[in-house]
Protein backbone atom coordinates (compact mmCIF):
# COMPACT_ATOMS: atom_id res chain seq x y z
CA UNK A 1 0.00 0.00 0.00
CA UNK A 2 1.19 3.61 -0.54
CA UNK A 3 3.03 5.19 2.35
CA UNK A 4 0.72 7.22 4.59
CA UNK A 5 1.01 11.00 4.53
CA UNK A 6 0.77 12.77 7.88
CA UNK A 7 0.80 16.39 9.02
CA UNK A 8 3.23 17.34 11.78
CA UNK A 9 1.22 19.37 14.27
CA UNK A 10 4.15 21.27 15.79
CA UNK A 11 3.55 24.32 13.60
CA UNK A 12 -0.18 24.14 14.42
CA UNK A 13 0.05 23.92 18.21
CA UNK A 14 -1.52 27.37 18.55
CA UNK A 15 -4.78 25.71 17.47
CA UNK A 16 -6.76 23.23 19.57
CA UNK A 17 -5.99 19.64 18.66
CA UNK A 18 -9.55 18.95 17.56
CA UNK A 19 -9.43 21.84 15.10
CA UNK A 20 -6.18 20.51 13.60
CA UNK A 21 -7.82 17.10 13.23
CA UNK A 22 -10.73 18.65 11.37
CA UNK A 23 -8.44 20.56 9.02
CA UNK A 24 -6.13 17.63 8.28
CA UNK A 25 -9.04 15.30 7.65
CA UNK A 26 -10.77 17.74 5.32
CA UNK A 27 -7.57 18.15 3.30
CA UNK A 28 -7.18 14.39 2.94
CA UNK A 29 -4.25 13.58 5.23
CA UNK A 30 -3.99 9.99 6.43
CA UNK A 31 -2.93 10.93 9.94
CA UNK A 32 -0.92 13.19 12.21
CA UNK A 33 2.57 13.30 13.63
CA UNK A 34 1.42 14.66 16.97
CA UNK A 35 3.46 17.25 18.84
CA UNK A 36 3.79 16.94 22.62
CA UNK A 37 3.03 20.61 23.21
CA UNK A 38 0.04 22.89 23.05
CA UNK A 39 -2.93 20.71 23.92
CA UNK A 40 -2.09 18.16 21.21
CA UNK A 41 -0.54 15.40 23.33
CA UNK A 42 0.36 16.01 26.97
CA UNK A 43 2.70 13.34 28.28
CA UNK A 44 1.88 13.82 31.96
CA UNK A 45 -1.86 13.51 31.31
CA UNK A 46 -1.35 10.45 29.12
CA UNK A 47 0.42 8.61 31.93
CA UNK A 48 -1.93 9.76 34.66
CA UNK A 49 -5.24 8.97 32.96
CA UNK A 50 -6.05 6.13 30.57
CA UNK A 51 -9.15 8.07 29.49
CA UNK A 52 -6.93 10.83 28.11
CA UNK A 53 -5.21 8.47 25.69
CA UNK A 54 -8.49 6.87 24.71
CA UNK A 55 -9.91 10.33 24.08
CA UNK A 56 -7.06 11.20 21.73
CA UNK A 57 -7.52 7.97 19.79
CA UNK A 58 -11.28 8.48 19.59
CA UNK A 59 -10.78 12.00 18.28
CA UNK A 60 -8.45 10.75 15.55
CA UNK A 61 -10.87 7.97 14.64
CA UNK A 62 -13.80 10.37 14.34
CA UNK A 63 -11.84 12.28 11.73
CA UNK A 64 -10.54 9.17 9.90
CA UNK A 65 -6.96 9.85 10.98
CA UNK A 66 -4.23 7.62 12.39
CA UNK A 67 -1.02 8.22 14.28
CA UNK A 68 2.33 6.50 13.71
CA UNK A 69 4.62 8.87 15.64
CA UNK A 70 4.61 11.57 18.29
CA UNK A 71 7.22 14.29 18.60
CA UNK A 72 8.81 15.90 21.63
CA UNK A 73 11.46 18.19 20.18
CA UNK A 74 11.12 20.86 22.87
CA UNK A 75 11.79 18.61 25.86
CA UNK A 76 14.57 16.74 24.06
CA UNK A 77 16.34 20.01 23.33
CA UNK A 78 16.76 20.71 27.01
CA UNK A 79 18.38 17.37 27.87
CA UNK A 80 21.88 18.32 26.70
CA UNK A 81 21.79 22.00 25.83
CA UNK A 82 24.32 24.51 27.11
CA UNK A 83 23.66 27.24 27.90
CA UNK A 84 20.08 27.00 29.13
CA UNK A 85 18.40 30.40 29.17
CA UNK A 86 15.24 32.36 28.43
CA UNK A 87 14.92 30.70 25.02
CA UNK A 88 14.34 27.37 26.74
CA UNK A 89 12.06 28.86 29.36
CA UNK A 90 9.81 30.07 26.53
CA UNK A 91 9.34 26.56 25.09
CA UNK A 92 9.30 24.37 28.20
CA UNK A 93 6.39 23.66 30.56
CA UNK A 94 6.70 25.51 33.85
CA UNK A 95 6.96 22.20 35.73
CA UNK A 96 10.09 21.34 33.69
CA UNK A 97 11.68 24.79 33.88
CA UNK A 98 11.08 25.05 37.63
CA UNK A 99 13.51 27.53 39.16
CA UNK A 100 15.60 27.54 35.99
CA UNK A 101 18.72 26.04 37.57
CA UNK A 102 20.30 24.44 34.45
CA UNK A 103 21.16 20.98 35.71
CA UNK A 104 17.75 20.60 37.34
CA UNK A 105 16.08 21.55 34.05
CA UNK A 106 18.17 18.99 32.16
CA UNK A 107 17.33 16.22 34.59
CA UNK A 108 13.60 16.98 34.58
CA UNK A 109 13.63 17.10 30.78
CA UNK A 110 15.38 13.72 30.68
CA UNK A 111 12.75 12.17 32.95
CA UNK A 112 10.00 13.59 30.74
CA UNK A 113 11.65 12.05 27.67
CA UNK A 114 11.54 8.69 29.44
CA UNK A 115 7.87 9.30 30.14
CA UNK A 116 7.37 10.21 26.48
CA UNK A 117 8.42 6.69 25.51
CA UNK A 118 5.95 5.24 28.00
CA UNK A 119 3.18 7.54 26.77
CA UNK A 120 3.90 6.63 23.15
CA UNK A 121 3.52 2.97 24.00
CA UNK A 122 0.16 3.68 25.65
CA UNK A 123 -0.94 5.50 22.50
CA UNK A 124 0.10 2.52 20.40
CA UNK A 125 2.95 4.12 18.45
CA UNK A 126 6.54 2.91 18.28
CA UNK A 127 8.38 6.08 17.23
CA UNK A 128 9.14 9.33 19.06
CA UNK A 129 10.68 12.07 16.92
CA UNK A 130 12.73 14.80 18.53
CA UNK A 131 15.90 16.67 19.31
CA UNK A 132 18.73 15.84 21.70
CA UNK A 133 20.24 19.23 22.39
CA UNK A 134 24.00 19.65 22.51
CA UNK A 135 26.49 20.92 25.06
CA UNK A 136 28.99 21.79 22.28
CA UNK A 137 26.87 23.36 19.53
CA UNK A 138 27.92 26.80 20.77
CA UNK A 139 31.49 25.91 19.72
CA UNK A 140 30.53 25.25 16.10
CA UNK A 141 32.46 28.28 14.74
CA UNK A 142 35.63 26.64 16.20
CA UNK A 143 36.98 29.97 17.41
CA UNK A 144 38.36 30.51 19.93
CA UNK A 145 40.06 27.24 18.99
CA UNK A 146 38.22 24.23 20.41
CA UNK A 147 40.40 21.42 21.75
CA UNK A 148 39.46 17.89 20.74
CA UNK A 149 39.03 17.01 24.40
CA UNK A 150 36.18 19.52 24.62
CA UNK A 151 34.44 18.03 21.58
CA UNK A 152 34.90 14.51 22.93
CA UNK A 153 33.43 15.60 26.26
CA UNK A 154 30.36 16.85 24.41
CA UNK A 155 29.70 13.47 22.81
CA UNK A 156 30.32 11.75 26.14
CA UNK A 157 27.84 14.11 27.80
CA UNK A 158 25.27 13.17 25.15
CA UNK A 159 25.86 9.45 25.70
CA UNK A 160 25.73 9.76 29.48
CA UNK A 161 22.43 11.64 29.37
CA UNK A 162 20.71 9.73 26.58
CA UNK A 163 21.66 6.12 27.30
CA UNK A 164 19.42 6.00 30.42
CA UNK A 165 16.60 7.53 28.36
CA UNK A 166 17.10 4.97 25.62
CA UNK A 167 17.01 2.18 28.22
CA UNK A 168 13.41 3.18 28.90
CA UNK A 169 12.68 3.36 25.16
CA UNK A 170 13.90 -0.24 24.92
CA UNK A 171 11.72 -1.28 27.83
CA UNK A 172 8.68 0.37 26.24
CA UNK A 173 9.33 -1.06 22.77
CA UNK A 174 9.64 2.43 21.28
CA UNK A 175 12.36 3.97 19.09
CA UNK A 176 13.75 7.52 19.16
CA UNK A 177 14.15 9.24 15.78
CA UNK A 178 16.59 12.12 16.18
CA UNK A 179 16.12 14.96 13.71
CA UNK A 180 19.52 15.82 12.25
CA UNK A 181 19.41 19.58 12.61
CA UNK A 182 21.65 22.54 13.49
CA UNK A 183 21.87 23.08 17.28
CA UNK A 184 21.82 19.30 17.89
CA UNK A 185 24.56 16.81 18.70
CA UNK A 186 24.10 15.39 15.18
CA UNK A 187 23.57 18.23 12.72
CA UNK A 188 25.31 17.03 9.53
CA UNK A 189 26.82 13.88 8.02
CA UNK A 190 29.96 13.44 10.09
CA UNK A 191 28.38 14.48 13.37
CA UNK A 192 25.73 11.82 12.72
CA UNK A 193 28.46 9.21 12.31
CA UNK A 194 30.06 10.31 15.56
CA UNK A 195 26.74 10.46 17.44
CA UNK A 196 25.80 6.90 16.51
CA UNK A 197 29.26 5.72 17.56
CA UNK A 198 28.97 7.55 20.89
CA UNK A 199 26.01 5.37 21.92
CA UNK A 200 27.35 2.14 20.45
CA UNK A 201 24.92 2.14 17.51
CA UNK A 202 22.15 0.92 19.77
CA UNK A 203 18.91 0.23 17.91
CA UNK A 204 16.74 2.43 20.11
CA UNK A 205 18.35 5.51 18.54
CA UNK A 206 17.70 6.27 14.89
CA UNK A 207 17.11 9.25 12.66
CA UNK A 208 14.32 11.48 11.46
CA UNK A 209 15.28 12.50 7.92
CA UNK A 210 14.32 16.08 7.02
CA UNK A 211 16.14 17.23 3.87
CA UNK A 212 15.53 20.94 4.42
CA UNK A 213 18.35 21.07 6.96
CA UNK A 214 20.76 19.49 4.48
CA UNK A 215 20.34 21.84 1.54
CA UNK A 216 21.65 25.07 3.03
CA UNK A 217 24.60 23.15 4.50
CA UNK A 218 25.50 21.87 0.99
CA UNK A 219 24.86 18.27 2.05
CA UNK A 220 23.37 15.58 -0.19
CA UNK A 221 20.09 14.27 1.29
CA UNK A 222 20.06 11.29 -1.08
CA UNK A 223 23.48 9.97 -0.05
CA UNK A 224 22.48 10.43 3.57
CA UNK A 225 19.47 8.14 3.06
CA UNK A 226 21.56 5.47 1.39
CA UNK A 227 24.40 5.57 3.91
CA UNK A 228 22.15 5.54 6.98
CA UNK A 229 19.48 3.26 5.50
CA UNK A 230 19.06 1.11 8.61
CA UNK A 231 18.62 4.19 10.83
CA UNK A 232 15.88 6.04 8.96
CA UNK A 233 13.05 5.61 11.46
CA UNK A 234 10.87 8.51 10.31
CA UNK A 235 10.64 11.00 7.44
CA UNK A 236 9.66 14.68 7.57
CA UNK A 237 9.09 16.57 4.33
CA UNK A 238 10.11 20.21 4.50
CA UNK A 239 11.69 22.12 1.65
CA UNK A 240 14.35 24.84 1.62
CA UNK A 241 15.54 27.45 -0.83
CA UNK A 242 19.03 28.94 -0.82
CA UNK A 243 19.24 32.69 -1.35
CA UNK A 244 23.04 32.87 -1.57
CA UNK A 245 24.52 34.66 -4.55
CA UNK A 246 24.19 38.42 -4.18
CA UNK A 247 27.24 38.78 -1.97
CA UNK A 248 25.18 39.94 1.01
CA UNK A 249 23.04 36.99 2.14
CA UNK A 250 24.98 34.44 4.19
CA UNK A 251 24.13 30.85 4.99
CA UNK A 252 24.10 31.45 8.74
CA UNK A 253 20.95 33.58 8.57
CA UNK A 254 22.31 36.81 10.10
CA UNK A 255 19.96 36.57 13.13
CA UNK A 256 17.08 37.42 10.79
CA UNK A 257 13.59 35.88 11.09
CA UNK A 258 12.19 33.22 8.77
CA UNK A 259 11.07 34.69 5.46
CA UNK A 260 13.27 37.78 5.60
CA UNK A 261 14.68 38.17 2.06
CA UNK A 262 18.06 39.16 3.49
CA UNK A 263 18.57 35.65 4.83
CA UNK A 264 20.77 33.30 2.83
CA UNK A 265 18.13 30.57 2.88
CA UNK A 266 14.52 30.01 3.80
CA UNK A 267 11.98 27.27 4.36
CA UNK A 268 9.45 27.12 1.53
CA UNK A 269 6.33 25.16 0.67
CA UNK A 270 7.10 21.59 -0.34
CA UNK A 271 8.13 21.19 -3.98
CA UNK A 272 9.25 24.74 -4.75
CA UNK A 273 12.76 24.81 -3.31
CA UNK A 274 16.10 23.10 -3.80
CA UNK A 275 15.46 19.60 -2.41
CA UNK A 276 15.75 16.97 -5.22
CA UNK A 277 12.47 15.37 -4.22
CA UNK A 278 12.18 12.70 -6.92
CA UNK A 279 15.71 11.47 -6.24
CA UNK A 280 14.93 11.44 -2.52
CA UNK A 281 11.82 9.33 -2.97
CA UNK A 282 13.68 6.94 -5.25
CA UNK A 283 16.21 6.55 -2.44
CA UNK A 284 13.42 5.95 0.09
CA UNK A 285 12.14 3.24 -2.22
CA UNK A 286 15.61 1.74 -2.55
CA UNK A 287 16.18 1.47 1.20
CA UNK A 288 12.71 -0.01 1.71
CA UNK A 289 11.29 2.77 3.87
CA UNK A 290 7.56 2.11 4.21
CA UNK A 291 6.70 4.35 7.15
CA UNK A 292 4.81 7.63 7.23
CA UNK A 293 5.82 10.68 5.23
CA UNK A 294 5.15 13.65 7.49
CA UNK A 295 4.70 17.14 6.08
CA UNK A 296 6.19 19.84 8.30
CA UNK A 297 4.80 23.23 7.41
CA UNK A 298 7.14 26.18 8.03
CA UNK A 299 6.88 28.52 5.04
CA UNK A 300 6.81 32.10 6.32
CA UNK A 301 5.90 33.36 2.86
CA UNK A 302 2.69 31.39 2.33
CA UNK A 303 -0.51 31.01 4.30
CA UNK A 304 -0.51 27.57 5.92
CA UNK A 305 -4.21 27.00 5.23
CA UNK A 306 -3.43 27.20 1.52
CA UNK A 307 -0.01 25.60 1.65
CA UNK A 308 -0.73 22.47 3.67
CA UNK A 309 -3.20 20.97 1.16
CA UNK A 310 -0.92 22.05 -1.71
CA UNK A 311 2.02 20.24 -0.09
CA UNK A 312 -0.12 17.14 0.45
CA UNK A 313 -0.96 16.93 -3.26
CA UNK A 314 2.72 17.25 -4.17
CA UNK A 315 3.93 14.61 -1.71
CA UNK A 316 1.03 12.25 -2.43
CA UNK A 317 2.16 11.93 -6.05
CA UNK A 318 5.68 10.97 -5.00
CA UNK A 319 4.78 8.77 -2.03
CA UNK A 320 2.31 6.69 -4.04
CA UNK A 321 5.04 5.39 -6.34
CA UNK A 322 5.59 1.76 -5.42
CA UNK A 323 9.16 0.70 -4.55
CA UNK A 324 10.99 -1.50 -7.05
CA UNK A 325 10.96 -5.24 -6.60
CA UNK A 326 14.72 -5.37 -6.02
CA UNK A 327 15.75 -5.01 -2.40
CA UNK A 328 18.18 -2.43 -1.12
CA UNK A 329 20.70 -5.16 -0.39
CA UNK A 330 20.54 -6.47 -3.94
CA UNK A 331 20.60 -3.03 -5.52
CA UNK A 332 23.57 -1.77 -3.53
CA UNK A 333 25.49 -5.00 -2.98
CA UNK A 334 25.08 -5.11 0.79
Amino acid sequence: MPRPITLFTGQWADLPFEEVCKLASAWGYDGLEIACWGDHFEVDKALADDKYVRGRLDLLERHNLKVWAISNHLLGQAVCDHPLDERHQAILPARIWGDGEPEGVRQRAAEEMKDTARAAAKLGVDTVVGFTGSSIWYTVAMFPPVPESMVEAGYQDFADRWNPILDVFDEAGVRFAHEVHPTEIAYDYWTTVRTLAAIGHREAFGLNWDPSHFMWQDLDPVSFLLDFADRIYHVDCKDARRRVGNGRNGRMGSHLPWGDPRRGWDFVSTGHGDVPWEDCFRALNAIGYRGPISIEWEDAGMDRLAGAPDALAFVRRLAAIEPPAASFDAAFGR
